[in-house]
């Protein structure tokens, strides 16, 4: 076909592209199509939570359990023009977070793993919405056979057990980081805990009691299962911490709380939240975790990053960015 031949093909295309729009306009014609007879019914909740992606060989899937709001009351650190201007520029009225609760379910291809087990019906009606997003997932709780707690905080453990204290994984591992579960299990700690936060403790031991034949202690930085390595985040809760994962070249961290606020703290990642058990050692692990994950370009995943919590950290001076991971389009 010569230039020629072209030029005539796509004035023929338009030509023929606007005559019909004009018989249409005229009323001969209409390309419209008929309105439908009945609407279809509104379903009134949202889509359960579960985002798929790969990592090397392995399978990880985002599963939301629900969301909290915090107010700055509960912000450790906050300047309120500073919290002010970091919520304008995310274009957030009122002075609330909204902030997701995710947890994290890796297939290996030997082992079906579950990263935190989320609330069940410990913190209220916005969360405990993690059972529909495994079923979302095309998966059952019998199924998990390895449940990786980061800390035993009842948005991270209380969902391994329904209301009647009976584990809801029943085939599940349940690995715990040993610094965190003697804190737990401390009765001076709870003793000496505010009245609030004595259910904390109460709750997590009621949660590893069920799980008690059949149930791991871990800790420092190790590999804990084929490809899976623990790694010690202190700060937040005196055992708290992240798992790596690393299939065929490509590595996953999942930080758990090492960040609870978006919005504030990889802009002001001194500021801390009201459940850190050691705000200023929070602080410098969270620190060194970020200036890790931007100089490693590491993939990461966080507990309380907007859903589904995974990409990539970019620093600038003293601050830093959270990047999110595109949109798994190819599999």
């Amino acid at each position: 076909m010569t230039q020629s031949d072209f030029s005539i093909s796509r004035r023929s295309l338009f030509g023929a592209t606007l005559g019909a729009g004009a018989v249409a306009a005229a009323g001969a014609v209409s390309f419209l199509p008929s309105p439908a007879q009945a609407a279809a019914p509104k379903a009134g909740t949202p889509l359960a939570g579960a985002l798929r992606y790969k990592v090397g060989d392995f399978e990880v899937t985002a599963l939301l359990d629900g969301y909290l709001d915090v107010t700055p009351e509960l912000v450790v650190g906050y300047d309120e023009a500073e919290g002010q201007r970091l919520r304008d520029n995310a274009l957030i009225e009122g002075n609330a977070l909204r902030i997701p609760v995710n947890a994290y379910l890796v297939n290996t291809g030997d082992r079906l793993i579950l990263v935190d087990a989320g609330t069940s019906d410990a913190l209220g009606p916005t969360m405990g919405q993690l059972p529909s997003a495994l079923s979302a997932a095309g998966v059952s709780p019998d199924q998990v056979d390895a449940l990786l707690i980061t800390h035993m905080h009842p948005d991270h453990l209380f969902g391994a057990v329904d209301k009647d204290g009976n584990a809801v994984f029943k085939n599940a591992e349940l690995i715990l980081p040993e610094v965190d579960n003697a804190f737990w299990y401390d009765d001076g700690a709870m003793n000496g805990a505010p009245e609030q936060f004595k259910p904390f403790f109460l709750g997590a031991r009621r949660a590893a009691e069920a799980y008690k034949s059949n149930q791991t202690l871990i800790s420092g930085d190790k590999e804990i299962l084929p490809g899976v390595r623990s790694m010690a985040l202190a700060g937040h809760t005196p055992g708290h911490t992240g798992y790596t994962f690393d299939s065929n070249g490509e590595t996953l961290v999942i930080g758990g709380d090492i960040i609870h606020m978006a919005v504030y703290q990889f802009d002001q990642p001194d500021w801390g939240i009201g459940f850190d058990i050691d705000p200023a050692q929070a602080a410098a692990t969270r620190k060194k975790f970020l200036d890790q994950a931007a100089s490693d370009k590491l993939l990461f995943a966080g507990a309380h990053i907007p859903f589904p919590g995974v990409g990539r950290v970019a620093k600038s001076g003293d601050t830093y960015r959270f990047v999110p991971a595109a949109w798994p389009y190819a599999y």
